[in-house]
């Protein structure tokens, strides 16, 4: 049965609630006593899980695709903490479960979908993607999550193609993001209004919907999930765009 659906639950609920009155009518029979109480602790465990639980602390999601390889692979799960950002604001290198926006799905898709993604610009921050060299914030090289691949395309770039020098700036209240699998990723760098066809690299704080903790299947794949400290911290590199150039044109033949 599809727990997702609000209607489902309310329906099963009210199920349980029938079956505890009826139960509660034959309190007088000692084994009946104890049906009632297993009944009442039945309840309240699946009030707690789906009313309270699921919907505002913690919740699992499907990885359908290789986007966060080789953090997350095709057909893990994962459980992710929604309670956590009402206490602190996202930090970069955690990675984002969120409601997809409109510029980030198929023209034709309407449907309600949930991406995953590694949370790369805060709100003022400038992002540069340098072909064959990696992803600069506020003029710094990023430290990559382990085993991220390194990204073969320039962004953002202007008409002809050029990459822009000025970079983007990530928009208030919004946030940059990007699959750690980089160049096989549906993220902020390809967004665009799917009308228009105008870039739209921002994802609105609204949509987020927590934090990716724990991945819990399959068994061999049981883990904590690594938020990167190491990218928060060293974000802020020694290595700037200038000091880089020489890499790149190295990278290209």
């Amino acid at each position: 049965m599809n727990l997702d659906n609000p209607w489902k639950i309310a329906a099963l609920v009210s199920a349980l609630v029938f079956l505890r009155i009826v139960w509660g009518l034959w309190r007088s029979a000692p084994a009946r006593k104890f049906m009632v109480e297993l009944l009442d602790s039945g309840l309240i465990a699946f009030l707690l899980v789906f009313i309270i639980i699921r919907p505002f602390v913690v919740q699992a999601f499907f990885i359908p695709s290789g986007s966060m390889e080789p953090t997350f692979l095709k057909g893990d799960r994962i459980l992710v903490n929604r309670f956590i950002y009402r206490l602190n604001p996202p930090r970069r290198g955690d990675i984002l479960v969120f409601e997809a926006p409109p510029q980030a799905k198929d023209p034709q898709d309407h449907q309600k979908k949930d991406f995953v993604k590694r949370l790369i610009g805060l709100p003022g921050d400038r992002i540069r993607i340098v072909a064959g060299v990696g992803v600069f914030v506020n003029g710094h090289l990023i430290q990559e999550p382990p085993g991220a691949r390194v990204p073969n395309y320039d962004w953002p770039t202007d008409e002809f193609g050029n990459l822009v020098s000025e970079g983007y700036q990530v928009p208030e209240d919004c946030y940059f993001v990007l699959g750690d699998n980089r160049n096989l990723s549906r993220d902020s760098h390809v967004w665009a209004d799917p009308m228009t066809g105008e870039p739209k690299p921002y994802l609105r704080a609204e949509r987020v919907l927590g934090k990716a903790m724990v991945i819990f299947w399959p068994p061999h794949r049981i883990r904590l999930v690594s938020d990167n400290r190491d990218l928060r911290l060293l974000g802020e590199s020694v290595v700037t765009e200038a000091e880089a150039q020489p890499a790149q044109h190295a990278a290209r033949p």
